[in-house]
């Protein structure tokens, strides 16, 4: 790994933004800010004069937006990739778009005190930028519609007796949509915590409900778990998943961080291990940090089988590269394999399984 600090250009319209930006960054030894741009236009030209690392975008600029920008950068020269946009509604779709064409991560700039805020988010984003810096960009478009799943059930199949947990976080945006987009209707419950404030993921879970044959909510606290459902872990609580009776429910709330996240996907893998044992699936996807390792392990200690995403197809390989070495993977495959793998493993352990 190469210890030369990370070189970043930052591009926002506001002056006071890009001096908030550059001291912050500045005050990591492992980033040098290299130069910055009030706009697109100007960002093209010292891309080409400074060959930055990492780029940090903003997304509301005069003469072209941060997205219409990105979408040509990604398809001519693709390059790593932090976001930083407002928290409202649609600050939150238009990084969701940016991360679906292969952004690396997001700062959430906030909307009152900006000074105070974004100093706040100074190790956030330091962190953020460092990852990127050294991630696998991956560029894919969004579907526009909803595709037929590439993926069909085989015959013996049970959706009914198995549930499925995944924890992801940087990158997560686009794995999360890879995997899920590829499960015909007919598939076992998914419980998915995906590190995301809460003004996101209710924005996620519709942009993910419009282009998958299986049913993709928000979780809420006593929602039954049903199969051909998603259920996602709302921003900034946990989501656990609990027994009443024959059934699996959702259980949400607790702000408290855990593994340094909230919601934490330790905390949902924990709580599956506990209320369903064998009859589970876990499985981490790219991310920054540890969050998950020690949940995927008392999984795979309670009879689940396990998965994390390979190194090769990881826009960042921590959280499956902690997990894998803690003794959590059962199994490591490439992005592309897990949805198939999650049918297979449904046809193989079928037979005795709690139906939900």
């Amino acid at each position: 790994m190469s210890t030369n600090p990370a070189r970043v250009l930052i591009v926002d319209d506001s002056a006071l933004i890009r001096q908030l930006l550059t001291e912050l960054l500045s005050a990591d030894p492992g980033i040098e800010v290299i130069g910055t741009a009030q706009d697109p236009y100007v960002a093209r030209e010292k891309i080409k004069q400074l060959n930055p690392d990492v780029i940090t975008l903003d997304i509301e600029m005069p003469r072209m937006d941060g997205l219409e920008f990105l979408r040509r950068l990604m398809a001519l020269r693709p390059m790593p990739v932090v976001m930083v946009s407002s928290l409202t509604q649609q600050g939150a779709d238009a990084t969701l778009q940016a991360l679906e064409m292969g952004a690396v991560d997001y700062v959430a700039k906030p909307t009152q005190d900006l000074q105070h805020g974004l100093a706040e988010k100074g190790k956030e984003l330091a962190e953020k930028v460092k990852a990127a810096a050294t991630a696998r960009v991956r560029v894919k478009q969004a579907p526009k519609v909803r595709p037929a799943s590439t993926l069909t059930p085989a015959a013996g199949f049970s959706s009914t007796e198995m549930i499925v947990a995944i924890g992801a976080s940087t990158g997560g945006v686009e794995a999360l949509t890879e995997v899920l987009a590829s499960l015909p209707a007919a598939s076992p419950a998914v419980v998915v915590t995906q590190h995301m404030p809460a003004s996101f993921t209710s924005t996620f879970a519709r942009r993910l409900n419009g282009i998958c044959a299986v049913n993709v909510v928000e979780a809420t606290n006593g929602a039954r778990i049903l199969p051909g459902h998603v259920y996602l872990a709302p921003g900034d609580q946990h989501l656990r998943i609990s027994r009443s009776g024959a059934n699996y429910v959702c259980s949400v709330g607790g702000q408290d961080r855990v593994t340094g996240h909230c919601p934490s996907v330790d905390v949902l893998l924990h709580s599956v291990a506990n209320a369903a044992g064998k009859n589970a699936i876990g499985i981490i996807l790219t991310g920054m940090g540890k969050d998950g390792a020690q949940g995927l392990l008392q999984m795979r200690t309670a009879g689940a089988k396990t998965l994390g995403q390979d190194e090769g197809t990881s826009v960042v390989y921590g959280m499956p590269k902690v997990a894998f070495e803690a003794g959590g993977v059962e199994t490591q495959l490439p992005l592309g394999k897990i949805a198939g793998k999650i049918l297979d493993i449904c046809v193989k352990e079928k037979g005795g399984a709690i139906r939900v």
